[in-house]
């Protein structure tokens, strides 16, 4: 091969790779000497007389070179010390259990208290299989003790007396068209006959592949759907699915529910730690039974770096961004370099493909440790190609990966499913598993690689080269114990991270069967309260004083489908409303423009201020514009209406 020097960096030409059914003798590739069989990407290879221009190139298999070399970057860059290294401790799985009970919210099982923790409330909103799922981890916990000759603190039969009650086996109520229907409280039925149109989250896949249409319901539990798995066939998802197809990339259709689209940072934040509880639980339960084992990384505690910005965790770099720039949810330095790739990169020709000069990245890399938060960092010096550089340095470099050391495992399962439509059911439960500031992060870097991809023509950057080149650097794991078998599954991880860019505007939705488990939650712990309590006596009587002392003309006894909406930011600060089936939260918020006389201004209030559903059985929810308010009312007559601006 011919070598080309390029500003201290070797890059090497390279032929493209195409498969050939009929030949029988092969060229190898030296790299798989290097690192061990790769997937599916092992297969056998002929070289042939096609173009070697991969970044046009639609075909993984003729991308495999960008993998190549964003692992042998990755490598050197690890053999050079770069950040701190953590060392992985020894899998036990008492400890797995224990942790996987306490992000489930069901610590309380095995700590013996009763009062503390979601436990209860949580498990008496559980469907039947998912009851199952959460006795099968409680009876695994329970006999891993007796091995060990320990004693539990409550035994599975104190919490689950009826061992047969929640049995995987019982068949669950279907509807007259087939459909499961997941337990639901009274109040969350549907009144009179309803409309639930179809509509797509907005794409830009860039990969030409397939134009079938996926109809994804999001008000049935993922593991609800997969009836047939439980009696051990195959559903009808997996049969169409065309896993020999790798650039086939299914749209996907949601059913719009008349509540209205939720997003996880629409809700308060206890609400958002309840849908990580549930989505645990649910997730389990769903590679339980599509037969994919849900295998668990100990997290494991080192000492980090607390200052500078690579290697840093992410929560600490967030407090250190939170003292310069109040309400911050992105590292400040990962969205200016996503800044300054957007402004300077997007029509750059192979833009994250061709690196920087390592010897400039590195003295940035040290520059921006020095120097950022002091505000003498010069962006200017910085390229298009030594911004992609660090950019993939910092997401490597953090002592925590991206996607969680804990759920790195259960992200690569979800290549082994078979069908596109659970796979993406899978990444979406993942993703409302993630922290915050991890979750809020990976939208920011996919939000960015979209727009990317929309610069295919300029800057031959194809959805399968983003992928191919991002995958290793969120799936390998960098410690000291990386084995090789983390890089295994190049296509299987890029295809993840294809699925990632794809349809990221659904995964940051938060499923109506979730947000229905929260407000069971939230109903089953209030009625746990006791309302005779003199702390309660007292906030009631603050409120008779406070309503007696209003003007008569603001009390008005509401009949049933009127609500009364407060506004404290408009002139108008209160306004009574009925509603009537087609009445939206948009027109609501048209209603206080025209009230307050804003006119021309209108449009602009509406993008500042939204309607929020507050109390009742659900701590804090803001309202998607075209939420249907009467069919909220009905699933929460008790909470208040109030319109005001978000805090995010």
């Amino acid at each position: 091969m011919d070598l080309i020097d390029c500003d201290g960096v070797i890059l090497t030409a390279f032929n493209s790779f195409r498969i050939q059914p009929d030949e029988q003798k092969y060229i190898p590739d030296n790299r798989e000497a290097q690192y061990p069989r790769i997937g599916s990407m092992s297969l056998p290879r002929t070289v042939t007389s096609s173009t070697p221009e991969c970044s046009v190139s639609r075909d993984p298999r003729e991308c495999m070179e960008d993998y190549w070399t964003e692992m042998k970057t990755i490598e050197e860059d690890f053999q050079g010390g770069h950040g701190d290294m953590m060392e992985r401790g020894s899998v036990d799985e008492v400890e797995l259990e224990e942790a996987w009970l306490q992000e489930a919210g069901l610590s309380t099982l095995v700590s013996g208290t009763q009062s503390d923790g979601p436990a209860e409330a949580l498990l008496s909103t559980l469907t039947r299989t998912q009851t199952a799922m959460v006795k099968k981890r409680l009876d695994n916990y329970t006999q891993t003790l007796h091995k060990r000759n320990r004693q539990p603190m409550r035994h599975v039969r104190e919490v689950f007396p009826t061992p047969d009650a929640s049995s995987a086996e019982l068949t669950p109520p279907v509807s007259p068209n087939g459909q499961i229907v997941p337990k639901q409280p009274l109040w969350n039925l549907p009144k009179g006959p309803r409309s639930c149109p179809l509509f797509s989250p907005a794409e830009s896949n860039g990969s030409g592949g397939g134009s079938e249409t996926i109809v994804l319901s999001l008000e049935v539990a993922y593991s609800e759907g997969v009836r047939a798995h439980r009696k051990g066939r195959e559903c009808q998802d997996c049969r169409r699915s065309r896993r020999d197809d790798r650039d086939y990339l299914p749209s996907f259709q949601m059913v719009k529910s008349r509540q209205g689209v939720t997003r996880v940072n629409d809700l308060s934040s206890d609400d958002i730690k309840k849908i990580g509880y549930i989505s645990l639980i649910e997730l389990t339960t769903f590679y339980d039974i599509l037969g994919i084992e849900m295998k668990r990384n100990r997290v494991v505690r080192a000492k980090v770096r607390e200052s500078g910005i690579f290697g840093v965790p992410l929560t600490v770099l967030l407090e250190n961004d939170q003292k310069k720039l109040p309400g911050s949810r992105i590292p400040l330095v990962f969205k200016k370099l996503l800044s300054k790739l957007e402004q300077t990169g997007l029509q750059t020709e192979g833009i994250l493909r061709v690196p920087g000069s390592a010897s400039r990245v590195k003295h940035l890399r040290q520059e921006l440790d020095l120097k950022f938060y002091e505000d003498r960092f010069d962006w200017d010096q910085v390229r298009q190609n030594d911004a992609s550089g660090l950019l993939k340095m910092f997401i490597r470099e953090l002592p925590h990966p991206l996607l969680t050391q804990q759920h790195m495992p259960a992200f690569s399962a979800a290549q082994n499913i078979s069908s596109p439509k659970h796979q993406i059911q899978a990444l979406h439960l993942l993703i409302l598993l993630l922290p915050e500031a991890n979750r809020d992060t990976l939208k920011a870097l996919l939000e960015f690689l979209r727009k990317v991809v929309a610069f295919e023509e300029k800057n031959r950057m194809s959805l399968w080269n983003v992928s191919m080149i991002v995958a290793p650097n969120l799936f390998t794991f960098r410690g000291k114990n990386a084995k090789h078998e983390e890089m295994q599954g190049a296509v299987g991880t890029a295809h993840l991270v294809r699925l990632l860019i794809t349809h990221q505007d659904l995964l940051w939705m938060v499923p109506c069967f979730i947000i229905s488990h929260v407000r069971q939650m939230n109903e089953a712990a209030a009625g746990k309260k006791t309302p005779t309590s003199e702390k309660t006596k007292r906030r009631l009587l603050k409120l008779w004083n406070t309503e007696k002392d209003r003007d008569r003309s603001e009390v008005t006894d509401l009949r049933d489908g009127v609500i009364r909406v407060h506004a404290p930011l408009h002139a108008k600060v209160s306004m009574a409303i009925q509603l009537n089936r087609e009445m939206k939260a948009r027109d609501v918020m048209g209603r206080f423009d025209v009230e307050n006389g804003r006119g021309s201004r209108s449009a602009s209030r509406r993008q500042k201020h939204f309607l929020f559903e507050v109390g009742g059985n659900i701590g804090e929810r803001c309202l998607d514009p075209d939420t249907y308010l009467l069919d909220v009312y009905h699933v929460n007559p008790h909470c208040e209406w109030v319109l005001k601006s978000r805090s995010t």
